[in-house]
């Protein structure tokens, strides 16, 4: 089986691509990342991909007059690296599936539904949870539409929100979660195995064995 190729979006310092980049060289998963774009120049998700020599680019929100030409810009740059997956890691502005609808995901930091939409992101979500005294939170893996976290769950696991927490605890907590959920859910992905129904994702069997 050929290695899916997957394109990363992302916005801020790259963490995320960094642990899936190391979880593909341990050879968890048949993937390779062929491009990394940024929605902002000095996005240090840049330098991390140029280190490890995979082609990276800029496509700067703020140089675009509206949101369709971003993704207009966007778009013409994955078109020229053949991607099968788009993963949004981090990406704070608006990504349009268009050609990609059922082959785009995200990683938001926390349980879909509950704390997400426009205007949660980041530490946003963590100091939204604490204040409404939350006793879980998590993170949560889907599909993406054309809507703010509206497409169906891929993956999803929660974790106790402690007394003591404070928006950078929890975030710690949270994203190593992500970092363990997102090489999962493109693992099933490049196996073939994720099945969309209505908004529900089902995941099948491994071959000779149960649903891991």
């Amino acid at each position: 089986m050929s290695a899916l190729r997957v394109a990363v979006l992302l916005s801020g310092s790259g963490t995320s691509l960094d642990n899936l980049l190391e979880r593909i060289d341990a050879g968890e998963l048949a993937a390779r990342v062929v491009v990394v774009i940024a929605s902002r120049a000095d996005a240090g998700g840049l330098a991390r991909a140029r280190r490890r020599r995979v082609p990276a680019v800029a496509v700067p929100r703020k140089e675009f007059a509206d949101v369709r030409r971003f993704n207009d810009a966007l778009h013409a740059e994955l078109a020229r690296h053949e991607v099968d997956l788009v993963a949004l890691l981090g990406f704070l502005s608006p990504f349009e599936t268009r050609g990609f609808a059922g082959r785009t995901i995200n990683v938001h930091p926390a349980l879909v539904p509950a704390f997400s939409g426009k205007g949660f992101y980041g530490a946003r979500v963590h100091e939204a949870v604490l204040a409404r005294g939350c006793k879980v939170t998590g993170a949560t893996v889907h599909f993406c539409d054309d809507e703010y976290d509206q497409g169906p769950i891929i993956l999803q696991e929660a974790i106790p929100v402690r007394d003591d927490d404070t928006p950078e605890t929890l975030a710690a907590r949270v994203q190593a979660l992500e970092r363990r959920l997102v090489p999962e859910a493109i693992r099933l992905f490049a196996e073939g195995r994720l099945r969309v129904e209505g908004r529900r994702v089902r995941i099948a069997p491994a071959p000779g064995g149960a649903p891991s």
